[in-house]
């Protein structure tokens, strides 16, 4: 539970560092929110800042529980119980400075996130909406394979003489810039977003 500051006033936010686990060179991002903000708008921050389409199902992962939007359909097959992801906070997964949790995004796919509470800063009534503060490295294109499927294309697409080249570049329409990543582009999209 989010207790106010000593001085009674407001909601700490939390830095955290998310980073597409595996990857080399890493792609990460570092974003500040609400320690009060529910995991389905964090889904929505995440998608924003890397950016990916929402296209796929995700869940957040942190111990022995599993947090998304539960689907009835599949209770009691054998799948494990997913919480309701709009009833609990990042403050929920991550109460202290630190603390790591995991995003997974398009269970095909398996895009897996590792997330980190870097600091916990104190409550500025300011704060209006989710900010990002830094990354590096642009985000694979959705249903590309994971990031061995993204590592061939790349291949791919550095050798003109590849076989999958003319292919893949029609696919991701042009070139690819895998070290893209535009700060003022990213905070121009969550600035949609309430904090």
């Amino acid at each position: 539970m989010i207790r106010l500051n000593e001085t009674g006033g407001g909601v700490p936010l939390y830095q955290l560092k998310i980073t597409l686990k595996w990857s080399r060179p890493a792609i990460w991002r570092r974003v500040v929110v609400r320690a009060d903000l529910k995991l389905n708008r964090l889904h929505q921050v995440i998608q924003r800042v890397l950016p990916w389409t929402d296209s796929h199902l995700h869940q957040f992962v942190a111990g022995q529980a599993y947090y998304g939007t539960p689907d009835p359909e599949f209770f009691g097959l054998g799948q494990q119980k997913t919480l309701n992801e709009k009833h609990y906070t990042v403050a929920d997964l991550a109460p202290a400075a630190k603390k790591k949790f995991i995003y997974e995004y398009d269970f095909g796919d398996s895009w897996e996130h590792e997330i980190v509470l870097e600091k916990i800063l104190p409550p500025d009534a300011d704060f209006k909406h989710p900010v990002c503060l830094a990354g590096a490295n642009a985000c694979p294109p959705d249903d590309c394979g994971g990031l061995g499927g993204y590592y061939q294309m790349l291949e791919a697409l550095a050798d003109p003489q590849h076989e999958e080249h003319e292919h893949l570049q029609a696919w991701i329409g042009g070139e690819w810039d895998a070290a893209r990543f535009d700060l003022d582009e990213i905070n121009d999209w969550l600035k949609r977003l309430k904090a």
